[in-house]
Order: structure tokens, then C-alpha cells, then sequence
């Protein structure tokens, strides 16, 4: 049997792998398809905990989240996502913790798409 964080992460990352086929322009680089089995673990981690930060705000909300535009909505995923990187790695690339408005497109429509899957399964 599978660990709650193991499923979290797997959802999160799901969603993420479907978000960069739908949105990212042309060919995405490897590390951004790499199947869950093959995910680094410190990813695995940050993937279960961003997971399960959204699922408590859905759920402290009493799910008005869906009120939420999916600007704010990939805002959250995206600033989640930025603790877990200072989390696991000492000095990140600026690009590792880039603000929303750095972001490409592609990253943010992705992030937007995270929340909303979340939030459906919950």
C-alpha cells in the first residue's frame, strides 16, 4: 500500500507532467517528463508537500478556493513550490525561485492547472 505522501506526490507530478505537455512550447526538456519512479527524491518530497498545502487550503477554505482566479490559484502552487526548492537545496539558481511575474508562460498556465487538479480531488 501506497504512503499518503507517495499518493500526494504522484498527483502533483501527474499534474505537473500533463500541464508541461499541454502548455510548453515545442520539445520539453527530459527532466521536466521524468516519470515518477524516476524522480529524484528530494522532488518526490517537495512534490507530496506542495500537494498537500493545497489540499489543507482547499479544505480551510470550506472550498471557496473556487472563487479564486487561476492566476492566484497558480500563485499559490508557484510560492509553495519556491519554499520547497530553499527547503532542499542550499543555493538554487535564481531560476529555481523566480517570482510569478519571471516565470514563462507555459510554467504559470502549469501551476494554474496543479491547483485545479488538486482542488478536483480533494
Amino acid at each position: 500500500m501506497q504512503s499518503t505522501t507517495d499518493e500526494q506526490g504522484r498527483i502533483f507530478r501527474e499534474a505537473w507532467i500533463a500541464g508541461v505537455h499541454k502548455h510548453f512550447p515545442g520539445e520539453p526538456k527530459p527532466s521536466y517528463i521524468t516519470p515518477w519512479e524516476e524522480t529524484p527524491e528530494w522532488e518526490r518530497q517537495a512534490a507530496a508537500a506542495v500537494c498537500s498545502q493545497v489540499r489543507s487550503f482547499v479544505e480551510i477554505s470550506a472550498g471557496h478556493t473556487a472563487k479564486l482566479t487561476r492566476e492566484q490559484k497558480g500563485r499559490f502552487v508557484a510560492l509553495c513550490w519556491i519554499t520547497q526548492i530553499h527547503k532542499h537545496i542550499d543555493n538554487p539558481k535564481p531560476s529555481y525561485v523566480a517570482d510569478w511575474d519571471e516565470l514563462p508562460e507555459w510554467q504559470r498556465e502549469t501551476d494554474a492547472d496543479i491547483f485545479e487538479h488538486i482542488e478536483n480531488s480533494a
